[in-house]
């Protein structure tokens, strides 16, 4: 694990949303199910006891970990870099693979990544290779099947 977790302002936001979620939703909810299901005596055969207490389990760990990465996060806005044909953390990038195909990109925090909305890594390999390269550079992608030419053609953006 890197040991500072760059990340958009609406990210932290899901993120610090979802840990507040946990906390005083589901957390005291399943909580409630357990102290009931306690009441009614046996518990070795007590599904809502036994599910419950698994799924508390499952809850605070999510709550640490997000806690960890809430606490190395580091804010970037990739508003600072508006206007700019360099691309950076946050950077909506649009480039022509192998002459052929165009591909959209937006680099984004480890924690926000999203495959269908093509929101890569900052540490993704396609992302280590567009990272400071400007609107109209041509770039070398190493894969497994090969290597792929990258044309940058553009670079945007967006508000948060």
């Amino acid at each position: 694990m890197l040991s500072t977790n760059y990340i958009t302002p609406t990210g932290y936001r899901r993120l610090l949303a979802e840990m507040q979620q946990l906390i005083t939703v589901e957390r005291p909810a399943v909580t409630e199910t357990v102290r009931w299901a306690a009441s009614n005596g046996d518990r070795s055969e007590n599904g809502d006891y036994i599910y419950g207490k698994r799924r508390l389990r499952e809850i605070d760990r999510r709550i640490r970990f997000l806690t960890k990465r809430l606490e190395i996060a580091q804010v970037v806005d990739p508003a600072i870099h508006k206007g700019s044909d360099q691309i950076f953390f946050g950077a909506t990038v649009v480039y022509l693979r192998n002459d052929s195909a165009e591909e959209t990109v937006r680099i984004v925090g480890q924690d926000e990544v999203d495959p269908g909305r093509r929101w890569v890594s900052w540490v993704s390999p396609i992302a280590r290779v567009l990272i400071k390269a400007r609107e109209g550079d041509r770039l070398q992608l190493r894969t497994p099947s090969g290597s792929d030419s990258i044309e940058v053609l553009s670079v945007s953006y967006c508000d948060e």
